[in-house]
């Protein structure tokens, strides 16, 4: 009789991900309370299980890759959101943002974004206009349930009106409204660091990535653009940092190349950029990044071709 599977299967990489992933936890749950801990919980519960109903026929083992699609489709919610939309949304993205392909490995679209994509579209209201202002006090959300005050202004609404209303500081800590782990730029960017410097993310992706989303935004900024903020302060104030480093770096729907991943990041802060000036959303990464998951299949074709009619001509 063959051996059961187990029930994970654990990959160096992800788990990198997942310790670079503990203090942006921690800080949303002092930020939000302790109901987005338990939403965490409940996603990752409903994201492994839409797995395992797949690989138990296929008798091999959940990938831990699930649980980077868990947690960070997780964070990039509001944290009021009711839990059922969330248990709703990590379905939908394990199930046709992964599964649907063939499992690990095989996705076109990042899983985490292809599950919010879904819930903006499905539950817009939700998803646009009912954020938390973060716990008041020292003990700030560790002894709260869930944050009370509601707004609907986040950062990257305020930047479009009246950008010196924004704090750096508030954007730099994380104490201000957004999505449950986009708030605080240091965890972001000390969490991204670690895992580039691990190599769990390609930092041929986060470097151009940013660099182009701060030449896009700084030229229309320079350009005196409507709605255009300073680049540094807009950096800040949205999903770019944590997108940058976490959802564009998906080693399976990103660009397999190296040339073709200077381009792809490139064309992720560009495009980021430009839909949150020009169209209605605060934030464009998300759709920035799955509008560059669908072009990386044909990018990496035409950069081997480049390559092999390259290679033809010196061996000529």
């Amino acid at each position: 009789m063959p051996d059961k599977p187990k029930w994970i299967r654990w990959q160096k990489p992800i788990q990198r991900v997942l310790y670079a992933l503990i203090p942006i936890v921690l800080s949303s749950v002092y930020f939000f309370g302790w109901r987005v801990l338990l939403m965490l919980l409940l996603v990752n519960a409903a994201g492994y299980l839409a797995e395992y109903a797949f690989t138990r026929k296929w008798g091999t083992p959940v990938t831990s890759a699930v649980l980077v699609t868990n947690t960070l489709f997780c964070l990039s919610l509001p944290p009021a959101l009711p839990i059922w939309m969330a248990i709703l949304g990590i379905v939908f993205a394990v199930v046709f943002g992964k599964m649907v392909f063939g499992g690990f490995g095989k996705n076109i679209f990042n899983p985490a974004l292809t599950g919010r994509a879904f819930l903006y579209i499905s539950f817009g209201g939700f998803m646009t206009g009912r954020w938390s202002a973060p716990v008041p006090g020292v003990p700030g959300g560790l002894t709260a349930y869930a944050a009370d005050a509601i707004t609907t202004a986040t950062p990257g609404i305020v930047l479009k009106t009246d950008p010196s209303a924004v704090s750096l500081s508030g954007l730099f800590l994380g104490n201000t409204a957004g999505c449950i782990g986009g708030t605080s730029a240091i965890l972001v960017l000390l969490g991204g660091i670690y895992i580039t410097w691990t190599r769990a993310a390609n930092y041929r992706i986060v470097i151009s990535c940013l660099a182009g989303y701060l030449v896009m935004q700084g030229t229309l900024w320079l350009s005196g653009v409507s709605g255009a903020a300073d680049p540094v302060r807009a950096a800040f104030s949205g999903s770019l940092l944590i997108g940058a480093f976490f959802y564009a770096t998906d080693p399976v729907s990103a660009s397999q190349t190296n040339e073709g991943r200077w381009v792809y990041g490139a064309f992720i802060g560009a495009m980021s950029c430009i839909i949150s000036i020009f169209a209605a959303w605060p934030a464009g990464t998300m759709f920035a990044i799955l509008l560059a998951n669908m072009f990386a299949p044909i990018m990496d074709l035409g950069i081997g071709e480049l390559k092999a009619r390259k290679k033809a001509r010196l061996a000529a």
